[in-house]
Formats: structure tokens, sequence, C-alpha cells
């Protein structure tokens, strides 16, 4: 069910059908003081990417209530507008429309996900709006929509995605040259796949495996023997949470052991993903976003990360929240300066101040470029080493989980082969 709060898809849309003739009365009427400024959005609250998708919301509560804590924007309390996508491309194109067309709402934020992005991008260009996507993967490179900002830290081009792998293989002596690809068919996944073919032509390795799989499959023992059958010495994975745990479950199932395996899986910033799979998990690279390192500590940072920390367990939600609910913080953060540094809940006026201001954000100062990605990619890698069944405590161990990736935040070594790290 696509939700608003706790009501339902259809019974908003017969509430807007009734009063009607209000919406459109309050369209045309200045607003007072005291309205609130509605941002509009939609998340994955249920289905695969669920378990970011409830820590994005938690994000953007807790920036929701600092907020209106601190006075609102323009004088006027935030309210949050959203619906459940459940995950789905198909639904992002009418949760838009009903937000924008029927809703109202002032200012837009989202979608999260690649593949909601890119289904949602048609109707925000069409009305003409501003927005911020919270983790799109190239999501504008099709439409190189103006009023398009990535809260996602690859860059300019998503081949920075897979970099760290590639990087890491041509330290290594002699450098590994077979790579194997593999992925959900899905847009995330293609993306980060289209950007490591392009690494992998330019630094000279041997592609001898490539698949994507339906995002409905369930059974990867098929896929893994596969991959064991081409001998590949690093695999590349561009994963969902829910496949995350498939493929790495059958792969330790048939004693998979390439040089490197790792690189994009969603399913290694969860927590729980990482808490059930426990020792197998040493060894595998992963992409991070976020750390709690003191190099990654900003105006705020720790204070955002104690609250939501501190709400997670009655959310239910990943305990500790490492990735996602920062980045939708500083989404809110970005939208809220450039609200209060204009004047303005215009947007184009608001999508011009944002292309030409850098913002200091609790993850960092950010500024954008083409086709709204980050003008500065940041992209940190780490190994899983020492994992020793589920405890939560390890998984704030930073020993345990090793910056291999860049020098600037490099915490420990590489153990390669992927062998001496899954000892």
């Amino acid at each position: 069910m696509i939700v608003i709060g706790r009501r339902s898809v259809e019974s908003a849309m017969a509430l807007a059908a009734a009063g009607l003739v209000g919406f459109m009365v309050a369209a045309i009427a200045p607003a007072r003081a005291a309205d609130p400024i509605r941002i509009g959005m939609s998340l994955s609250l249920t289905g695969p990417t669920s378990p970011a998708g409830k820590q994005v919301l938690a994000g953007l509560e807790i920036w929701r209530d600092d907020v209106n804590a601190s006075g609102g924007l323009l004088g006027r309390p935030v309210q949050l507008v959203y619906y459940d996508d459940q995950g789905s491309p198909a639904n992002a194109p009418t949760i838009y429309a009903k937000l924008m067309g029927v809703d109202k709402v002032d200012l837009l934020i989202g979608p999260y996900s690649t593949n909601v992005i890119a289904a949602a991008m048609p109707a925000i260009i069409q009305s003409n709006r501003t927005t911020i996507g919270i983790f799109g993967l190239g999501a504008n490179k099709a439409f190189h929509y103006p009023k398009y900002f990535s809260m996602n830290s690859q860059g300019p081009s998503p081949a920075n995605y897979s970099k760290c792998m590639f990087d890491l293989a041509l330290e290594q002596v002699p450098k590994p040259t077979r790579l194997a690809l593999i992925g959900a068919d899905v847009e995330y996944s293609r993306n980060a796949l289209d950007g490591a073919r392009e690494n992998a032509k330019a630094l000279g390795f041997d592609i001898v495996f490539e698949r994507t799989y339906p995002l409905s499959t369930i059974e990867f023992t098929s896929v893994a023997r596969a991959l064991q059958a081409a001998a590949p010495d690093i695999v590349y994975a561009a994963t969902l949470p829910i496949d995350t745990a498939g493929i790495i479950r059958a792969a330790h199932e048939i004693n998979l052991k390439p040089k490197l395996i790792g690189g994009s899986m969603l399913g290694l910033l969860v927590t729980g993903i990482k808490q059930q799979l426990g020792p197998m998990i040493n060894g595998y690279i992963s992409n991070e976003f976020y750390i709690p390192a003191p190099s990654l500590q900003f105006d705020g940072t720790k204070r955002m990360m104690e609250e939501y920390q501190k709400r997670a367990s009655g959310l239910g939600t990943d305990p500790l929240g490492y990735t996602y609910p920062p980045y939708a913080y500083a989404a809110g953060q970005i939208l809220a300066k450039a609200v209060s540094a204009t004047n303005s809940l215009a947007d184009d006026t608001l999508a011009a101040h944002i292309r030409q201001t850098t913002f200091d954000t609790v993850i960092g100062p950010i500024s954008f470029g083409a086709d709204g990605e980050w003008t500065k990619p940041r992209i940190i890698c780490i190994q899983f080493q020492g994992i020793n069944g589920t405890d939560l405590e390890q998984f704030k161990d930073w020993s345990r989980q090793v910056v291999v990736y860049p020098r600037d935040y490099k915490s420990g070594n590489l153990l390669y082969p992927f062998e001496r790290a899954a000892q």
C-alpha cells in the first residue's frame, strides 16, 4: 500500500477529488505565515529497498524537527508529505504527479534510489520542478535536466563508483586481470556495471563473465557456479540489499574464492544484513558513503548521528545508520539553505542558487556540476576483516571494517588475495 502518513493513496485521491475546489482556491490564495511549507517525496518504506528507504525518512524527519525547532523556513513550519513507492519504479510517475498536481507541495526531494528516480524524472521535468534525488547513480545521464541534483558521492561519472576495485587491483603484483561483472537487472546495477566496463576497457582488464538477473531471483547457486567456472581474478558486483545476501551465501556455499570480490553491494551497507551474514563477509570490499572517522566529522555530524541512533530502536531501522540518514539530512540542509538564501520557493530561483553554491552539510562541503552530480567525488572502500559471529559491537569497530581506499582515509592494508581475509 502506498501511504502518506497513515492514509492510503486511494483514500488520499478520494479526498482530493472531493475537495478539488478547495485545492484550487488554496493554490491561488497567498500563503499565511503559519501555513506549513510542504515538501513532497516518495520513498521505499516497503519492498526490496525498504531497509534504506526507512533510514532516509528518519534522516529527513530529524532534519525537519531541527528546522522547525529553529523557527522553520521563511518563518513557516516544514511538513513532509510522502508516499511509499514500494521500491517499484512503476509507482513513481503517479506519486510525483499527485504530489505536484493534487497535493500542490511547495518543494520536492527525492525520490530515493536510481531506479525510482529515473522513472520519476519525466513527470518532474514536465512540471519544471527542482528536486534533490537521494542515492541515484547516473540517474540524470539520459535527461541532462538542469534542476536535478544528486545526493550521491560518485561525482560526474558512474565509473567512479567502481574505481576503488580497479585501483586496488592495479596495486597488486602480479596484476589480476580477469574480471567478472554481476548485478540485478535494474537501473542502478546497469549504471554501475556500465561504469565498471568503462574502467575495465581503460585499464586493460579482460571481462571473462558478465551476468544480470531479474530482481525476483531468490536462488543464486547456479549464478555462483557459473562465476566459478569462468575463473575470474576479480568479481565486481552491483546488487540491492536482498540479492547481496543471496549472492554472498551462494558464493560461500560453493567456496568461490577469486582474488578480489565485492564492490557496490548495497546489502553491505545495512547492519542487519551484515549481522546475518557474519564471517561470510570477511574479505569482501564494500563502497561506503560515510564512516564516523575523525576526518569526516563536520558541523552537526555527531549530534545528528546520535539523534538517529537514539530513534532507531523505536523505528525498527538500522541501529547504526552510517550511510543513509546523514545523506538524507544533508539533502534537507541544502534545500533549506537555498530557500533561506534566496527568500524564495520558486524552482528556477532555487535551482540557479544550488548550481552556483558550495554547501556546508553534516557530510561535508558539497557543490554540484554537470547533470547535478557532485563536482568532487568521495569514494570510500572498506574490507571486512576478522568479523566473528553476529555481535553488533564489531560493526562499530573500524579495525574490522578497514578503510583500504583512498589514501586520505586509509586505516589499514588490504588483505590479498581474498582467501587471506576469508579465513
